[in-house]
Formats: C-alpha cells, sequence, structure tokens
C-alpha cells in the first residue's frame, strides 16, 4: 500500500493559518444557513497556527452585491483557539460568510517587545523591530490621514534614541496606536475558511402574530325557524378583519377556499353521513366548480377576494393560504388528469389513509406517475394565487409529500417571489420536519402543544433555539383547529391564558385559532380536537356578545401583541435563557437583546409562569443576572407588563402565581435598573 496517498485521499487543503470548525454551517455547506434582516447571530471558528506568534480571526461578510464587510473574531478560549463573533445582515438576499485566520505581526511585536525592553534585552533591536512593523501596515494602505499621522509619530518616535526607553516603547504601544490597527489591522499569511451560503429574509419569516379563521364562518347566520345556514362570504369576513388588526396580529390565516366536494362529504363531527346541507371539510378540495385554482362560490368570486386581500392590507395585515395537495373525487385532477393519483389493484383511486384510519373524501397527490406534469400544475397553481396578492402559504401536512418536490417548487418560486414565506404544518418526526426546513420552508408547526411541563418546554426550546436556529424557525400555536390538548380542554381560562402567554414571548412567531378568546375547549370524544369542530360546519361565534359567562380573552390577546410589539427581544429565537424556580411547576426565562442588530438600547423581558392551570404556587427563583443584562448582587426595577405593578428584585425573589382571585398565572416583567 502506498501510504503516501493517506496525505491527500479525503481531505481538504489547510490554509498556512489552520481555520477549523466554523459554525452555524448546515448539513456541511450543502444547505444554506438562515437568518432574517437584523437578526443577530454568532459565527464560530477554530483558529491557531504554529510557534507563538499571535494569530488573529476575522469574518468577511459578502452581501448580495458582492460587497465584503469585516467583522472582528473575538478569541474567548485561548487554550482551545475558540473564536467567535456575532454578525447580522442589513438588508435580504443571498449572502456568504467565511471565517479568515491570519498572522498577526503587530501583536507578536507588542507582546514580545513589551516584555524584551522591560526586561533590557535587544532594546534596539525590538524597538526598530516595531517600527518596521508599523512601517508595513502604512505600507499596507487603507488607512485615513489622521490614522497614518499616528502611525508615522509612532515609527519616529520609536527611533528617536535620545528619548527614554519607555517613551519610545509607550509610543508603538499606545492606546491610539492600537485602535488604528484594530480597525485596519496588518493581516499577514490570510487564510481563509470555505464559504457558507447565507440566506436571509424578510423579517416577517422569522417575527409574526398569526390569527386563523374559516373564511366561511365569518359573517355566516343561521334562519332560527328551518335552522339552515347561510355561509359567510369574503365580504363579511372582511369586516372581521378590523378588529384582528386592533389585536395587534400581523397575518390572518386562511384555511381553504375552494370548491368543496360532494362524494363522501363529511359530516358534523367528523362522521360519514352528511347531511344535504352540510357544508363538508374545506380540505377535500374539488367540485365541478373547480380546484385548487378556484373559489367556493358561497364565499363570493375574484373580486371579492381581492378586495379582501387589499383591505387585509390597508390594515397593515397579510394573508396567508392554506395549500393542501389533495382532492375531493369531485376535482377536476381525477377525470382530467386520474395520473396525478395512485392507482390501486382494481382500478380505483386510493383515498388518504392512515392505517386504521381512512379519509373517504380526499384522495392524495402521488407525485411519482407523472412527475413533471404534476409539479408543473401545483406551480401553475401557486402562481394564481401569488397574483392575486398572497405571499404567504400554509401547507397542510407537507410531510406526506416528497421533499424534493418542496425543495424545487420553493426555490422556483424564490426566482421570481423570494418574499414568499411557507410555513410547514408538519406534526411528524424530526428529521422530517428539519429537512422541511432545511430544504427551503421558512416557518414550521411544532410540539410546543404537547410540552407541558417547565422541564419539557425548557429542553425543547433551548434545541430550538440553538441546535436547529440557523434553518428551522418555529411557530406556536396552543391550539388550531386540528388540536385540542388535555391540557388546553381541562385547564380552563387560567389554561388559555397561560399557553398563549408562553407561545406569544418563548419564540418569535405564534398563531392563534379563531375562537380562543371565547375559551372553546369542549373535547370530541376519544379525540385531541374540539367538538363541533369548525372543519365540517359553520360557526357564528358573536363576537363582541357575552359568552356563556365565561371572559372574552381579546383584551388579553391584545396585551400580549402589544408587549410583543414594544419590546424587540422578544422579536428574536437565539437569544433566550432560562432560570431556575424552586417549584418545579414554574417556568422561568429571559430574552435579551436589542433593536435588529442596530446597536440600539438593550431590551429585557423576564417570563414567570405558573403551568399548574388549578393551583396557586408560590415559589423562590434563582436568576441569571448576568443573562439579564445586569452583574451579580445588582438589583433591578420589575415592571409587570401584565398588571403594571413594579416591584425591586434581585437574584432571588419570591413570587406568587395563580389562578385565582387576586393572582394573575402569569409575569411578564421589563427589566430595567434600579
Amino acid at each position: 500500500m502506498d501510504r503516501s496517498v493517506l496525505a491527500t485521499v479525503g481531505q481538504e487543503p489547510l490554509g498556512r493559518i489552520p481555520v477549523l470548525d466554523v459554525e452555524p454551517v448546515v448539513d456541511g455547506g450543502r444547505r444554506p444557513t438562515k437568518s432574517v434582516v437584523g437578526e443577530v447571530f454568532t459565527v464560530t471558528a477554530t483558529v491557531f497556527r504554529e510557534g507563538h506568534d499571535a494569530v488573529n480571526a476575522t469574518v468577511v461578510l459578502t452581501d448580495p452585491d458582492g460587497r465584503e464587510h469585516h467583522v472582528p473574531m473575538t478569541c474567548t478560549n485561548p487554550g482551545l483557539s475558540h473564536w467567535q463573533a456575532q454578525v447580522h445582515a442589513d438588508r435580504a438576499g443571498v449572502w456568504t460568510f467565511r471565517v479568515e485566520g491570519w498572522s498577526d505581526p503587530y501583536a507578536t511585536w507588542e507582546h514580545d517587545g513589551t516584555i524584551k525592553v522591560e526586561a533590557g534585552v535587544d532594546v534596539e533591536l525590538m524597538l526598530e523591530e516595531g517600527a518596521r512593523v508599523l512601517e508595513r501596515a502604512l505600507d499596507d494602505g487603507g488607512h485615513d490621514d489622521a490614522d497614518r499621522q499616528v502611525l508615522e509619530e509612532a515609527v519616529d518616535t520609536l527611533r528617536r534614541s535620545a528619548l527614554p526607553t519607555a517613551e519610545r516603547l509607550h509610543a508603538g504601544t499606545s492606546p491610539q496606536v492600537e485602535d488604528v490597527l484594530a480597525r485596519t489591522p496588518l493581516r499577514e499569511l490570510v487564510s481563509a475558511s470555505p464559504g457558507v451560503t447565507w440566506l436571509v429574509e424578510r423579517p416577517l419569516a422569522l417575527t409574526g402574530a398569526w390569527y386563523e379563521i374559516f373564511p366561511r364562518s365569518e359573517g355566516a347566520t343561521r334562519d332560527p325557524d328551518t335552522g339552515l345556514w347561510t355561509s359567510g362570504t369574503f365580504t363579511t369576513a372582511q369586516e372581521r378583519l378590523p378588529a384582528i388588526a386592533d389585536m395587534g396580529f400581523d397575518v390572518v390565516y386562511l384555511t381553504p377556499v375552494h370548491p368543496i366536494g360532494r362524494t363522501n362529504r363529511k359530516g358534523r363531527n367528523n362522521t360519514l353521513d352528511a347531511g344535504e346541507h352540510d357544508p363538508g371539510s374545506p380540505y377535500a378540495i374539488g367540485s365541478a366548480e373547480g380546484g385548487h385554482d378556484a373559489l367556493h362560490p358561497d364565499l363570493g368570486d375574484f373580486a371579492d377576494f381581492d378586495a379582501f386581500v387589499e383591505r387585509a392590507q390597508g390594515l397593515g395585515l397579510e394573508v396567508a393560504m392554506d395549500i393542501a395537495l389533495q382532492a375531493s373525487p369531485d376535482h377536476p385532477w381525477a377525470t382530467e388528469h386520474p395520473e396525478f393519483f395512485q392507482i390501486r389493484a382494481d382500478g380505483s383511486i386510493a383515498y388518504a389513509e392512515n392505517p386504521p384510519k381512512k379519509y373517504q373524501d380526499i384522495y392524495p397527490v402521488f407525485f411519482d406517475n407523472t412527475p413533471d406534469e404534476v409539479y408543473a400544475e401545483i406551480r401553475r397553481v401557486i402562481q394564481v394565487w401569488i397574483d392575486h396578492g398572497i405571499r404567504i402559504f400554509r401547507v397542510d401536512n407537507p410531510h406526506t409529500k416528497p421533499v424534493n418536490f418542496w425543495q424545487w417548487l420553493i426555490a422556483d418560486v424564490a426566482q421570481d417571489h423570494p418574499d414568499v414565506i411557507w410555513l410547514a404544518e408538519a406534526f411528524t418526526k424530526p428529521m422530517m420536519m428539519r429537512t422541511l426546513a432545511k430544504v427551503g420552508f421558512q416557518q414550521s408547526y411544532t410540539y410546543y402543544a404537547w410540552r407541558s411541563t417547565a422541564a419539557e418546554l425548557a429542553e425543547y426550546v433551548t434545541e430550538l433555539a440553538t441546535e436547529t436556529a440557523p434553518y428551522m424557525r418555529p411557530s406556536f400555536w396552543p391550539t388550531t383547529h386540528d388540536i385540542l390538548t388535555p391540557y388546553m380542554s381541562n385547564g380552563g381560562v387560567t389554561a388559555h391564558l397561560v399557553r398563549s402567554a408562553l407561545a406569544a414571548t418563548l419564540v418569535p412567531t405564534y398563531g392563534i385559532y379563531a375562537g380562543f378568546e371565547h375559551v372553546e375547549d369542549v373535547p370530541r370524544t376519544g379525540a385531541e380536537e374540539h367538538v363541533d369542530n369548525e372543519k365540517y360546519e359553520y360557526k357564528d361565534r358573536r363576537w363582541g356578545e357575552p359568552v356563556g359567562g365565561r371572559p372574552d380573552l381579546t383584551g388579553w390577546l391584545t396585551m400580549l401583541n402589544r408587549v410583543r410589539a414594544e419590546h424587540p427581544s422578544l422579536h428574536w429565537l437565539r437569544n433566550v435563557t432560562f432560570h431556575h424556580a424552586e417549584d418545579e411547576n414554574l417556568l422561568v426565562f429571559s430574552k435579551h437583546g436589542g433593536g435588529a442588530g442596530d446597536g440600539s438600547e438593550q431590551d429585557t423581558v423576564l417570563v414567570v409562569a405558573n403551568l399548574d392551570p388549578y393551583t396557586v404556587r408560590a415559589s423562590r427563583l434563582h436568576l441569571d443576572l448576568p443573562a439579564l443584562g445586569l452583574s451579580w448582587g445588582d438589583r433591578f426595577r420589575a415592571h409587570d407588563l401584565v398588571t403594571g405593578s413594579t416591584w425591586t428584585w434581585d437574584d432571588a425573589p419570591y413570587v406568587e402565581l395563580g389562578p385565582g382571585y387576586g393572582h394573575e398565572p402569569v409575569h411578564i416583567v421589563h427589566v430595567t435598573t434600579a
């Protein structure tokens, strides 16, 4: 065996200064690292060199126009040669970053020269070498006139043998010289890591408050004599938009608005015997009136839809549409393109199944018979809605479709519409959720609804804020039209207060399903979803009227969104720290950060939540004060944004949290110096 081959095969060559372990990198650089405009994150690397000469490192950011921006790195662990720097992008587009390691002749001389001159060793030689290093820095260019003057005067003084030695040495090591060479360093033997593709997207891809509606329910009415319903329309749904905007939401999300099939239509509560007037599930898409590119005639026409979108935009809301790639047996695709579906041995089209469950009202799209035709048709459908003003798509069950299809579709749309945002409704295995995010989905539903204890939430959010943050952005929903967990159905009003507050503050994007304000919490027997589910019938929630003696949580949601808007630390994902409470039922965390990486004043919010919806809990907290931007021993002003109360706290405050009269279950505290 020729062992010399081992020196090159399977190895990438190192630079003169080794630069290793650059992070964040996704799948070894095969997928882009992601952020949004202004989002601060940390680039790390291992940088070292042989011997004792000084080494330094820089992150080089290349913007979409090809301009380079140099960010100095700091060595945070000299023994492990660990370097880091915080970076952010000021605009959307495809960026790259790389880490450059380099020899630092000035730092080497400053260290060695100071030791030797002060010890009286090689004094004149070391001072002359210092002068020559500064001359090389001058020759390196990039200095303005003021900086050149600082360096030239230092060179002159280093060589003036009539002056005291200490004065000459100080001239070469003065703060002024150090400042010049920190801003425009003398870099030699520069060695670069491979470039990392960095996709920077608009802020709504990370941070936003969503509100979900079924358009057919907004304005729906029921005849008290006949019991028959009249569907809401886009026109009547418009009337709900001001209230949604007034609550402070950013996105109004529409469940499917397409024609609904008649064949095997589902009745109330998912029964198989739909009545003549049951509206059916909007996820059973397609009828004689059209398919995914059509509107349900009960809702109105495209002029009505466009007016809805325009009204929403005028109120500061973006409209998100549901994309469900499945078809009713009555969908035009079923007759015109049966190859879009899986054909069983008996010649029938396969229904959607999750054995033993069968979804008799829908056929799942099958991608492997004629992939080119299926891809092209779905891309055409997406363009229809883009042309009608839609820039956000919530995708139903994307994990049941090929990942490479999503990779192609999202990339193809982004060529002409890079502002489009895709949310993956993928409650599935972690690897599939992560891979969907890696190939293009900007946001993902999560396991939040099923994480109930403080330990579970802290572990999960830490994972989201660290391990997966470079590519996956979570969206937290306390309930959806598909999900009503036992915690929510058993915990009453308090559970709704707690889970909405946590969703709104733990991560930057959260969502509320209409009816949450009215504490709709009765489950269908044997299922973790609402009874009389809106998927199968109309709802008339009589907004603004009393709701059976229960409180209306509209004010609570408005407060949460106001707090989110006013506190920039809540706009970010990677800045969360969990603190300790002696009672394990209390979750304590903080968000600390400024405004979009622009150097503005730092903002700190501390949240304390009682996760027990039945019992008042009292506990001593143990806070990490440096994580709050404070020093150990500091006392601080704790202003509760929920109640308006203000206290002076230290690192171990005592708290008492509801439910019950005189208690709130959550503190959302703005931290400022006492």
